[in-house]
């Protein structure tokens, strides 16, 4: 039976970063650990599927070796299990094999064969409202990044001439290296890769085929986004120049700390201060969600810290735009302060009927005594 994919296992992008790796690996652990879950396979299972997909991912050199050919990688003679691309030494197997495996599997610009020049990836950090991020929306942004040369459209050679092929590797961009029994290609120190050398450079560029610039963008910002989420913009990072492709952008989600609402997930919180009255005789209540107003009943002999669900009131998923998460309010009785002679009179009176109910109307408190004196008795006999 074919494996998943480790990134859709932990629910994750392939450009998540090692902080949110370690935070997602995380979440399902907690959820799916076998003393959580005692006698449940199915949950058992998906822990180990869980564990196995975190310790390539948060391995650098294995998850390149995964990105690169998945779980082919670790399976036959390419490493023998996830544990196959660790090696021996500062550089390991795969820095030092991975030119010879380029020339048998065709990667790595073997063969002859050169790789186009990519671009660097660039982040964003974008701090977002919980309002906004949970109805989404969209925002312009200026990213600082290097793009390709308008007078020499990227090309590094001044305009009316052009790029001439490198004669240390013939346009290939590589050079075969014999070292000992193996043959090695690495990139050309000549050219650095690009397979060409510019006699005429542009003025502009000085023959980088790249200059500085503030990129304007508009982001469209999906409903439900979470902190730590990523939004990837293809080609809108650094450009390679030389006619290589523009690297990717991503768009990384903070959220703004509000007033009022806690975020978990898709479910909202937020603590509502409630009178001594309206807990012990019952009310209700207006509370505050992010679509307006709603009333909350509050049962007679509500203790503090009770949570009442909202269904419905919480955040749409951002991957299953049908499933919304839930409010959770949480009442805390509010002790009353600045009470006038009558009032404390009242309380007294109030607590010496409490009091003569024998222990009826304070259940949690007459049992903690019964406790307490249990403790005692125990320790004078």
């Amino acid at each position: 039976m074919s494996k998943r994919d480790y990134y859709e296992i932990l629910g994750v992008s392939k450009a998540v970063e090692a902080a949110e790796l370690k935070k997602a690996y995380r979440r399902l652990a907690m959820k799916l650990h076998p003393d959580r879950n005692p006698d449940d396979k199915e949950a058992e299972a998906k822990f180990k599927e869980a564990k196995e997909a975190y310790d390539v991912l948060s391995d650098a050199e294995k998850r390149a070796a995964y990105d690169q050919f998945g779980h082919a990688a670790f399976e036959g003679g390419m490493g023998g299990g996830a544990g196959g691309f660790g090696g021996a030494g500062a550089g390991g197997f795969g820095d030092i094999f991975g030119d010879m495996f380029g020339d048998i599997f065709g990667g790595g610009g073997g063969g002859g064969r050169q790789r186009q020049r990519r671009g660097a990836d660039l982040r964003y950090n974008l701090e977002l409202s919980l309002e906004d991020a949970v109805r989404g929306t969209e925002v312009n942004i200026t990213v600082p990044r290097l793009s390709a040369c308008k007078t020499c459209s990227g090309s590094g050679a001044k305009p009316g001439s052009s790029p001439s092929q490198c004669g240390t590797c013939h346009g290939q961009g590589q050079v075969r290296i014999q070292q000992g029994f193996f043959s090695v290609q690495q990139a050309c120190p000549q050219c650095q890769g690009s397979g060409t050398t510019i006699s005429d450079p542009c003025n502009d560029c000085h023959g980088q085929g790249r200059v500085k610039e503030n990129k304007k963008l508009s982001v469209k910002i999906p409903a439900g986004v979470d902190e730590g989420d990523q939004i990837r913009l293809s080609g809108e990072g650094e450009s390679a120049g030389g006619g290589g492709v523009n690297g990717d952008l991503y768009v990384s989600v903070s959220l703004k700390k509000h007033a009022i609402f806690t975020r978990e997930g898709v479910d909202l919180h937020c603590t509502v201060p409630i009178s001594y009255t309206t807990m012990a005789l019952g009310g209700e209540l207006e509370v505050p969600t992010l679509e307006g107003r709603a009333k909350l009943k509050i049962p007679a002999g509500t203790q503090s810290s009770k949570m009442f669900r909202l269904r419905g009131k919480g955040v749409k998923n951002v991957r299953n735009a049908g499933f919304i998460g839930d409010l959770y309010c949480e009442v805390v009785v509010e002790t009353p302060v600045n009470l006038t002679k009558r009032q404390k009179e009242l309380m007294q009176e109030l607590d010496e009927t409490l009091h003569a109910g024998g222990g009826k109307h304070s259940p949690q408190e007459s049992s903690w005594t019964d406790k307490i004196k249990s403790f005692f008795d125990d320790i004078v006999t």
